[in-house]
C-alpha cells in the first residue's frame, strides 16, 4: 500500500464534506492552476482548501474539503 503524506502508516481518508465556490469562468483551453493548503490536520479529521486560479492569477474557484482519517486494518 502506498503511504499518503500527512497520514500515519496504513491510514487512509474519506471525504465527509466538500464545498466548491465558483467565482469566475475558465473558458475551454484555459490553463488553470490549483494550490492546496491544510487548514487543519488533526488526528481524526483534516480540512483542506484548494484555490483555483488562471494564468493571470485571477481566483476562479475555492474548494474546501473535510476528510475523516481511517485507521489501517490488519489483513490476513
Amino acid at each position: 500500500m502506498r503511504r499518503l503524506p500527512n497520514l500515519p502508516e496504513g491510514a487512509t481518508t474519506t471525504t465527509i464534506e466538500s464545498k466548491t465556490n465558483f467565482l469566475a469562468p475558465a473558458p475551454a483551453g484555459t490553463t488553470v492552476t490549483g494550490e492546496c493548503a491544510a487548514v487543519h490536520r488533526g488526528r481524526r479529521t483534516m480540512v483542506w482548501q484548494t484555490r483555483i486560479t488562471n494564468a493571470q492569477g485571477r481566483l476562479l474557484a475555492i474548494v474546501t474539503q473535510t476528510q475523516m482519517v481511517l485507521e489501517g486494518t490488519a489483513r490476513g
